[in-house]
């Protein structure tokens, strides 16, 4: 997760982070990403089902009803995941709120101790769900978005699914709960990426992600409706220069791009033309980020208990909670690609071992890699920062 506005806009400083000892349990949400102990954000996937049908679903969601963990059983997780110091809980699904009790499990968490939010289609937030969830201290409510209305509807599959989250949005909105927009950019979608920032000035809303394509579930069947990487390289740029017209309107948005370390390095490397002194505060900073954190910083818990690295690498199954809480699982050193993952600049292999963000990038989505080549190790297909710009070249000729 690469916080854009942060960096490019310079709204954050190093030492904002220092005043927290960059403890995870302390830091406020937005300089979480700047954690130096990193423990583990969970995703957890309460449910495989939902009421959507999407085409990139990493979860492979279905309207059937598939195991799931009781309501008891998930508050003893969620007691140990707070014990261990895990700073958030992000529920979702398939769609988290196919689950009749989710604001309890929800509300459990924040008793706990813990920051909970949802990952949500925002087809099912009526007024009395936005109330409730008000009502127990949810963090934050992400819903997705692939565009516009006729963009969105073909994506999800389903007639009214965007006027549908629109509702959802307008509920939350309505009862103070903090929502924003989270978009999966393809080349389906990409030139919708405009709309979406205007989205956020016409229905102010405060927070907007977007996320590069990662292969995995539904989403591998699109590898070939990836961003090129000229094309990705003008969608971040696009990115940037909107961002930065907000913020020079006034507008405190706080926008972001997950599943593509690159982002880091290509904004520090625009920095460096456009403002030599913010590029060493933000260089800085994307040393405190550290870059991809799976299997260590972020991890997984699927709708059966099974433990995996992050949300999208389902192939590969660490434990499972019904049998092993997980704070005993995310030490164990004796689980191989934990404990790779955990010193991974070690195993990467390519031009990722040879570049020079290695340290702020760390190899960037291994699932990626693993599902372009075969091989966990190899570099990410996704990077589209050049030899030259990563030093590789020079390292080459020297």
């Amino acid at each position: 997760m690469i916080g854009v506005s942060k960096l490019y806009c310079n709204t954050v400083e190093p030492s904002d982070t220092l005043r927290y000892e960059r403890r995870s349990r302390d830091l406020p949400a937005h300089l979480l990403q700047f954690s130096q102990d990193k423990k583990p954000v969970v995703v957890w996937n309460v449910t495989q089902r939902c009421n959507l049908r999407c085409i990139h679903c990493y979860a492979q969601a279905t309207a059937h009803s598939q195991k799931e963990i009781g309501t008891e059983a998930a508050k003893d997780i969620i007691r140990d995941l707070a014990d261990f110091g895990s700073p958030v809980l992000l529920l979702s699904g398939g769609e988290p709120l196919m689950r009749s009790d989710l604001g309890e499990l929800a509300a459990f968490a924040v008793n706990q101790g813990m920051r909970a939010v949802i990952s949500t289609n925002g087809t099912m937030i009526s007024k009395e769900k936005a109330r409730e969830l008000r009502s127990i201290g949810l963090s934050y409510v992400g819903i997705s978005i692939d565009g516009t209305q006729e963009a969105h509807d073909s994506f999800r599959q389903v007639d009214g699914a965007f006027d549908r989250a629109m509702q959802g949005l307008e509920n939350c909105q309505q009862e103070g709960l903090k929502v924003g927009l989270r978009m999966t950019v393809s080349r389906n979608n990409a030139r919708e990426v405009p709309a979406v920032f205007d989205l956020l000035q016409e229905r102010e809303i405060p927070r907007v992600c977007f996320y590069h394509l990662v292969y995995s579930g539904r989403g591998s069947e699109l590898m070939e409706q990836d961003l090129d990487h000229a094309q990705t390289r003008r969608l971040v740029d696009l990115i940037l220069d909107r961002t930065w017209e907000l913020h020079q309107q006034g507008l405190e948005k706080e926008v972001l791009t997950v599943d593509n370390h690159a982002d880091g390095p290509y904004i520090y490397l625009r920095l460096l033309r456009e403002n030599p002194q913010l590029a060493a505060k933000v260089w800085r900073l994307l040393q405190y980020n550290e870059g991809n954190n799976s299997g260590r910083g972020i991890g997984c818990i699927s709708w059966d208990g099974k433990v995996h690295p992050d949300q999208f690498w389902r192939e590969h199954v660490l434990g499972n909670v019904l049998e092993r809480p997980f704070s005993r699982i995310w030490v164990d050193s004796g689980i191989e690609l934990l404990r790779k993952l955990k010193n991974k600049k070690q195993y990467i292999q390519g031009r990722c071992a040879a570049c020079r963000f290695l340290d702020v990038c760390a190899g960037n989505f291994r699932a990626r890699a693993e599902a372009y080549y075969g091989d966990m190790w190899a570099p990410d297909p996704a990077c589209y920062l050049t030899d030259e710009e990563i030093g590789l070249h020079a390292a080459q000729t020297g």
